[in-house]
C-alpha cells in the first residue's frame, strides 16, 4: 500500500514534457508545473509563442506572459516563481528512497507492508524495493520478477538506481519495447494497441548490444574531431603570437619608412634655408657696397661744394674760375654719370619665400608610405599544419597488385561526403564514403590506367586514361558509374575544368585547352624543350605533378 501510494505521489511530481522529477519546477498562470528547462525548450519549438512573447502551457495550451521580454528567450523560463510546495516534497520523496537504498534503513519493504521488520538483504532495482533473504527467494522464482537483476545490501555498496521510462499514454506501463519499424519506444500496451502489424517490435536490452556499438563508434569519432579541433585551437593561439610579433615588425617599418620621408623634408628645408642665407649675404653684400660707395660720392660731393664756396667767398677771380672749369669739365657729376653707367647692372631687390601650398598639398594627398597588404586563407589552403583524423586502406576486392593512388577529389554527394582516387596499376577508379554508420567503397574497372582526375559537376568527375589517350565521365552516386568516353589527340596526364564547356588537360610538354569532346581549343607550351610544363616524378609511392 505504501509502495501504491509512492508511485501515486510521484506520478504527481513527473514532468509531462521529459517524464522524470521535476527539475526546478517552475508553475505556469494555468496552475500547471513543468521543469524549468523543458519550458525553456517548448518555447524554443514554438515560433508563434517567441513572436507574442508568450509562455504556451504544453499540457493546456494558455499562454502565460513573460513579465521581461526584451531579454533573451532562454531566460523567459528564469522569470516565472519556482514551485517551492512542489520542489520539498520532490526533495522529501527522494530522501525517502535514498534513505530506502543507501541509509540507514534497509528494511525489507514487504515485509514493511505486511506490518513485519525485517533487515533487506537484496535490492531489487527493477522494482526499486529492499528485501529480505525469504522474499528475495521469492521475488527470484516469480515470474514476473525472475529476470531482475539483485544487488547485495549487506556490505556499504551503494546501488544505482535506474532510471524508468514511464509511457506518456499509459502512465502506469513502463517503456520497455522497441518498433524498430517506426523507430518508436513502447509499452507493453502500445505494442498490442498500436504496433500489432509491425514485424520489428523488440526489447530495448536486446538492441543494448547495437546501440553501445553505435555510441561507441560516434563518441570514437567525435573524439578524433576533439582531438583535431585541439591541435587546431593550438595552432590558432601560435598563430596570435606570430599575428602579435608581425604587428610589432610592421609597425617598426612604417615608423622607419616615415621617418625616412621625414629626413628627406628636413634636408630640403636645410637646403633651401642654406639658399636663403647665401643669397642673404649676397644681398647684403651689394647692399653694403651701395653704401661704400653713396659714402665717397658723398665725400666728393661736400668737398666740391666747400672749394666753390671758398671761391665765391674769397672773390678772387681765378678761384672762381677754376671752380667753374670743374664744374664744365663735369667733375662734380661723376656720380650720375657711374650710375648712368651701372644702371643695368643685376642687382638684389628684395627675397621673399613664396610657398606652393596647392602643390604641396597634392603631394602630401597622393603621398603614400606604401600599401599594407592583407593574405587571405581558404579551408584549402591554410598554412598550418594538417591533422590525420583518419586512415582508410585503398586495397579493396578485386585488386590484382598493390595499390598505386595517382590523384585524389573528394565530392560532397546527397550529403555524403566521397572520396574519389584513381589506382593506376590496378586500371580502376575507386570511391570511398561513409553510408550507415560503415565505412563504404566503390570499384569502377577501366580499359587502362588512369592518372589525373578532377570534377566535373556536383555528382560528376573526369579521369585522364594518357596510356590509351582517353577522357572518361564518371557518375559519383557515391558508386561509380562510367557515363561517357572521349578520345584525344594526345596523352594527357591531368585535368582541370574551366568551364561547363571547356578544361585544361596537361602532357609531359604542354598544356592545351580542350573542348567537351576532346578538341584542342588552344595550346600552351615552353619556349624551350628543356624545361616541361608539366613534370611528372615518383617518390615513395607518391606521384606529384608540376
Amino acid at each position: 500500500m505504501a509502495t501504491s501510494q509512492n508511485e501515486k505521489v510521484r506520478e504527481f511530481l513527473t514532468c509531462v514534457i521529459c517524464q522524470e522529477l521535476y527539475t526546478d519546477p517552475c508553475t505556469l498562470r494555468c496552475d500547471h508545473t513543468f521543469c524549468r528547462k523543458c519550458v525553456t525548450g517548448y518555447i524554443q519549438t514554438r515560433p508563434d509563442a517567441v513572436q507574442s512573447k508568450t509562455i504556451p502551457c504544453a499540457f493546456c495550451r494558455q499562454d502565460t506572459k513573460v513579465p521581461n521580454p526584451s531579454r533573451p528567450v532562454e531566460e523567459w523560463a528564469g522569470q516565472i516563481k519556482p514551485s517551492i510546495i512542489i520542489q520539498g516534497l520532490i526533495d522529501t520523496q527522494e530522501s525517502a528512497t535514498t534513505t530506502a537504498v543507501d541509509g540507514t534503513n534497509k528494511n525489507c519493504s514487504l515485509c514493511d507492508r505486511l506490518g513485519e521488520t525485517t533487515p533487506g538483504t537484496s535490492w531489487c532495482p527493477e522494482c526499486e524495493e529492499a528485501l529480505c533473504g525469504r522474499c528475495a527467494k521469492i521475488h527470484r522464482v516469480s515470474s514476473g520478477s525472475r529476470d531482475n537483476g539483485f544487488c547485495d545490501l549487506s556490505g556499504e555498496v551503494k546501488v544505482k538506481k535506474r532510471r524508468k521510462v514511464m509511457c506518456q499514454e499509459h502512465r502506469s506501463e513502463q517503456v520497455k519495447y522497441l518498433c524498430l519499424d517506426c523507430n518508436k519506444s513502447l509499452c507493453q500496451s502500445c505494442c498490442v494497441v498500436y504496433h500489432r502489424k509491425c514485424d520489428s517490435v523488440v526489447t530495448i536490452s536486446s538492441q543494448m548490444t547495437r546501440i553501445k556499438l553505435w555510441l561507441s563508434r560516434k563518441v570514437n569519432g567525435l573524439k578524433k574531431k576533439l582531438f583535431g579541433k585541439s591541435k587546431k585551437i593550438e595552432k590558432q593561439k601560435s598563430r596570435v603570437s606570430e599575428i602579435k610579433a608581425n604587428i610589432a615588425s610592421v609597425k617598426k617599418h612604417i615608423r622607419s619608412t616615415t621617418n625616412r620621408l621625414v629626413e628627406h623634408i628636413k634636408h630640403k628645408e636645410k637646403k633651401m634655408l642654406d639658399e636663403l642665407d647665401a643669397k642673404t649675404d649676397t644681398h647684403i653684400s651689394q647692399v653694403r657696397a651701395a653704401i661704400k660707395l653713396e659714402e665717397i660720392e658723398t665725400q666728393m660731393y661736400r668737398q666740391h661744394c666747400e672749394f666753390t664756396d671758398q671761391a665765391l667767398v674769397s672773390g678772387c677771380e681765378m678761384d672762381m674760375y677754376d671752380a667753374y672749369q670743374a664744374w664744365e669739365s663735369g667733375a662734380v657729376e661723376l656720380g650720375d654719370v657711374r650710375d648712368t653707367d651701372t644702371a643695368d647692372t643685376w642687382r638684389i631687390d628684395d627675397i621673399r619665400f613664396t610657398p606652393d601650398t596647392d602643390n604641396v598639398q597634392h603631394i602630401l594627398d597622393d603621398l603614400q608610405l606604401g600599401k599594407i597588404d592583407v593574405t587571405y586563407q581558404t579551408g584549402s589552403c591554410r598554412k598550418s599544419s594538417p591533422v590525420m583524423l583518419d586512415t582508410t586502406d585503398s586495397r579493396v576486392e578485386g585488386d590484382v597488385g598493390k595499390p598505386d593512388l595517382h590523384d585524389v577529389t573528394v565530392l560532397l554527394v546527397n550529403g555524403i561526403q566521397t572520396c574519389v582516387v584513381t589506382d593506376f596499376p590496378n586500371k580502376c577508379v575507386k570511391s570511398f564514403y561513409i553510408g550507415n554508420n560503415h565505412p563504404c567503397h566503390s570499384r569502377l574497372p577501366l580499359d587502362d590506367s588512369p592518372y589525373g582526375v578532377t570534377q566535373l559537376k556536383e555528382n560528376q568527375v573526369m579521369v585522364a586514361l594518357p596510356d590509351s589517350s582517353q577522357i572518361v565521365t564518371v557518375e559519383v552516386t557515391p558508386d561509380l558509374v562510367l557515363l561517357s568516353t572521349i578520345t584525344t589527340s594526345k596523352e594527357y596526364f591531368s585535368l582541370a575544368v574551366l568551364s561547363p564547356s571547356s578544361l585544361a588537360a596537361g602532357t609531359l610538354d604542354c598544356v592545351d585547352i580542350l573542348d567537351m569532346a576532346g578538341h584542342v581549343l588552344r595550346s600552351l607550351s615552353t619556349h624551350n624543350n628543356k624545361t616541361p610544363l608539366v613534370h611528372v616524378c615518383k617518390h615513395q609511392g607518391q606521384h606529384t605533378r608540376v
